[in-house]
C-alpha cells in the first residue's frame, strides 16, 4: 500500500484505540450501516449536480466507511484492510481474463456485451464452487432500493434470454405491457367496494391489496421500459424528485417575496409559478446549491 493509504489505516486504528475517540470506539458494523448508505447517496447527489470539485471529498467519506469496517473486523480477528484489497484484486483479475490473460480464450477480442456474458459465466462458476444456489438472480441484494433492484433483476433475466427483442417490435411490446398493466390498475381501482358498512372489512382489505399489486405491476413495467431505453430508473426518479424540490422552493420564494406564505397562494397561482420555474430551468438555484 502507498504511504498515504498506510497513514489513513493508522489514523483509523488510532481513532479506535483505547485513548482514541469515544464515538469511533463505540461503533459496530451494525451501527455504521446508516452512514454507509448516507455517504453513498451523497456521492450520487454530487454526481447528479456534476460537481466534480466536491466529488473527491464525498468519495473519501465512502472510503472512510470501508476503513472503519475493516478496522473493526481487524480488531475482532476476522479480516483486515489488506484482505479486502487482496480479494478485490483477485476478483478483478479473475473476472477479466480478456485483459489479464488468465483463461484459454483470454486474448480473444470482445465487445461490451460479450464481456458481460463472460462475467456472468464466471460468477456462476464461482457460485457453484462455493456451494451457493445457482440462480442468475443471485447477487442482487434485497436491500437495494426497489426501483434499482427491479432494474437489476430484469437485466439479469435478460442476459439468459428472458426478454423481448431489442428492436421496434420489442419496444412496442414493452409499451403494450405498460398499457395492459394500467388497464388492470384502472379496473382494480374502479372495482366496487364491499357493500358492508363495517369499516376495514376483509373485502375492502383484499381490494386495496389488489390495487397495491396492480400499481406495483405498472411500476415494474415502467422499469422494464427504462431498461429498454437505457435509462436507470433510480437515477431518473431521483433527478425528478430534485427538480420537484427546486421548483416547489421557487414557488415558496415567490410567495415570500409577495408577503405571503405558500399556503396562502391559490392553486392557480402555484400552478402558474410552477410553469415559470420550469421555463427558467432554475439554473441559478442549481449553482447556489452546488456551492453550499
Amino acid at each position: 500500500m502507498s504511504e498515504r493509504f498506510h497513514k489513513l489505516v493508522n489514523l483509523m486504528a488510532a481513532l479506535r484505540a483505547p485513548n482514541g475517540c469515544p464515538w469511533d470506539r463505540k461503533q459496530t458494523h451494525e451501527s455504521l450501516k446508516p452512514y454507509l448508505l448516507e455517504e453513498a447517496y451523497e456521492v450520487l447527489e454530487v454526481l447528479d449536480r456534476q460537481d466534480r470539485t466536491k466529488l473527491p471529498e464525498e468519495l473519501g467519506d465512502v472510503l472512510l466507511q470501508v476503513l472503519f469496517h475493516s478496522q473493526i473486523a481487524s480488531e475482532a480477528g476476522s479480516f483486515s484492510i489488506e484482505d479486502v484489497l487482496e480479494q478485490l484484486a483477485d476478483k478483478l483479475t479473475r473476472r477479466h481474463p480478456h485483459v489479464f490473460g488468465n483463461g484459454a480464450a483470454s486474448t480473444t477480442p470482445m465487445n461490451a456485451d460479450q464481456v458481460v456474458a463472460r462475467w456472468e459465466d464466471i460468477k456462476r462458476t464461482e457460485r457453484q464452487a462455493s456451494g451457493r444456489p445457482d440462480s442468475v438472480l443471485d447477487g442482487v441484494p434485497q436491500t437495494l432500493p426497489a426501483l434499482l433492484r427491479a432494474y437489476q433483476l430484469q437485466a439479469r433475466a435478460s442476459r439468459v434470454g428472458f426478454d423481448w427483442t431489442h428492436d421496434t417490435k420489442g419496444f412496442d411490446q414493452v409499451l403494450g405491457k405498460i398499457e395492459e398493466e394500467i388497464q388492470e390498475l384502472r379496473a382494480a381501482i374502479r372495482a366496487p367496494a364491499s357493500n358492508q358498512t363495517v369499516p376495514d372489512t376483509g373485502a375492502a382489505t383484499a381490494r386495496q391489496a389488489q390495487i397495491v399489486a396492480e400499481f406495483g405491476d405498472v411500476v415494474f413495467s415502467l422499469v422494464n421500459l427504462a431498461r429498454f431505453i437505457k435509462v436507470n430508473p433510480e437515477d431518473a426518479l431521483r433527478q425528478a424528485v430534485n427538480r420537484f424540490v427546486e421548483r416547489f422552493q421557487f414557488i415558496e420564494r415567490q410567495a415570500t417575496a409577495s408577503g405571503r406564505t405558500v399556503g396562502e397562494l391559490s392553486f392557480g397561482e402555484m400552478d402558474r409559478l410552477w410553469d415559470e420555474a420550469k421555463k427558467q430551468g432554475l439554473a441559478t438555484v442549481s449553482e447556489e446549491r452546488r456551492h453550499e
